[in-house]
């Protein structure tokens, strides 16, 4: 007897999912969403990249602060929603490709941001993004009596918001990052409100794999964007960048290695899940930088970039830094103990120091191996069995 597969419909009410159930994975509409969003990233680093390059510092720092807020709070928005009211249905999927277009438009006003100041496109694709958002949120307060109060706060609190982001355009330009820090510090604000009636029904196992599916797509943006790099300068006949792309190579590595080093513990009650959840944008925006900062080496390496070799160096060495605290502050110090917690942070300073010297990339290349290393070694004494003590257990 054949089993008639289930049919999705276009639309159901939107019920809540289980904090608790079992073998919870990314679905493909949600790797899709993950993948649309890595142009936007890319385009971000890569104009970091090119302002550091050069040399307009400031600039370049400001921009790439705001414009990854856009991207990474798109995204982490609609991860925690589909974790909690995840239905599938036609109207899901609809609204869900509607948010993903804003993220295209986002990315198509990150040149303009970056070279002109202008972040109206930028502005309009994130309204598209949150206001698509408010739809999933209305159906929720809709289908999801209990937690109504939180779905309600959350339609509520983002149109307020976007309406403030749509006015901000007509602000003169001088108010520009002030403005801007207003505004993002009310979308923060927005789930710390919401959730206090009542945690919406996230799952933890699921958003743990969602953040690390997310760290591996921005990685993998690092391999291409340094790889494109590279491949620039040894099409232009310069055979040295060989050994640079393998110190860059092994940093990528490395990084990887350190935020998957052991399995991630999820958050689970809110003040934590605040702190994990939005702390990842240093996590995000720093793995992209290093990306950044990698190009720039290429670029002073090829003698095209208008900085001297330590600014070039701190391109690299301080989104490296920031990644390292920022793991240690979320993920280290929460689950391992010992010497691992504190090499952490003093890796993060040496790394600091690296510009000093006359190679900064090979030597963050060479700390991040001996972390890794520091952190290979100690897990491996954690689950050896303690030696045999003689007469001890003997009859």
């Amino acid at each position: 007897m054949t089993r008639t597969p289930s049919v999705r419909p276009f639309y159901r009410p939107m019920r809540p999912r289980s904090r608790n159930e079992p073998n919870r994975a990314a679905t493909p509409l949600e790797l899709f969403f993950d993948l649309c969003f890595v142009v936007a990233v890319a385009q971000a680093a890569g104009s970091l990249h090119h302002d550091v390059s050069e040399g307009h510092l400031v600039h370049a720092l400001t921009s790439y602060l705001m414009v990854f807020f856009a991207i990474w709070w798109s995204w982490m928005n609609f991860t925690w929603f589909a974790s909690a009211y995840d239905t599938d249905d036609d109207v899901y999927r609809i609204t869900t490709l509607v948010q993903i277009a804003g993220a295209l438009i986002i990315a198509a006003g990150v040149p303009r941001a970056f070279s002109d100041g202008d972040f109206s496109v930028i502005t309009y694709g994130y309204v598209v993004m949150r206001l698509a958002a408010v739809v999933h949120w209305s159906r929720a307060a809709g289908g999801d009596p209990v937690h109504r109060p939180a779905a309600t706060r959350y339609a509520i609190g983002v149109t307020v918001v976007q309406l403030g982001w749509l006015l901000r355009l007509a602000l003169p330009q001088e108010w520009g990052t002030a403005s801007f820090l207003v505004l993002a510090l009310a979308d923060l604000l927005v789930p710390a409100v919401a959730e206090r009636p009542g945690m919406t029904p996230w799952h933890p196992g699921h958003i743990t794999e969602r953040y690390g599916l997310f760290t591996l797509i921005v990685l993998g943006d690092v391999v291409l964007a340094t790889s494109v790099a590279i491949q620039t300068g040894v099409d232009a006949g310069d055979r040295q960048l060989w050994t640079l792309a393998a110190a860059a190579t092994v940093i990528v590595f490395a990084l990887w290695w350190l935020y998957f080093d052991r399995p991630i513990e999820a958050p689970d009650q809110l003040p934590y899940s605040l702190v994990w959840g939005y702390g990842h944008y240093l996590v995000f925006a720093a793995v992209a930088a290093v990306g950044a900062g990698l190009g720039v080496a290429v670029d002073h390496e090829r003698h095209l970039a208008h900085i001297s070799s330590t600014t070039a160096g701190y391109a690299l060495a301080v989104p490296v830094a920031v990644f390292l605290l920022t793991i240690w502050v979320l993920h280290v110090r929460r689950q391992q103990h010992g010497a691992v917690v504190v090499a952490f942070p003093v890796v993060a300073l040496l790394a600091l120091l690296t510009p000093l010297g006359p190679a900064p990339v090979y030597a963050v290349a060479l700390l991040l191996v001996a972390l890794v290393a520091l952190t290979v070694l100690l897990r491996r004494r954690d689950v050896l069995p303690a030696p045999a003590v003689p007469g001890v257990g003997s009859g």
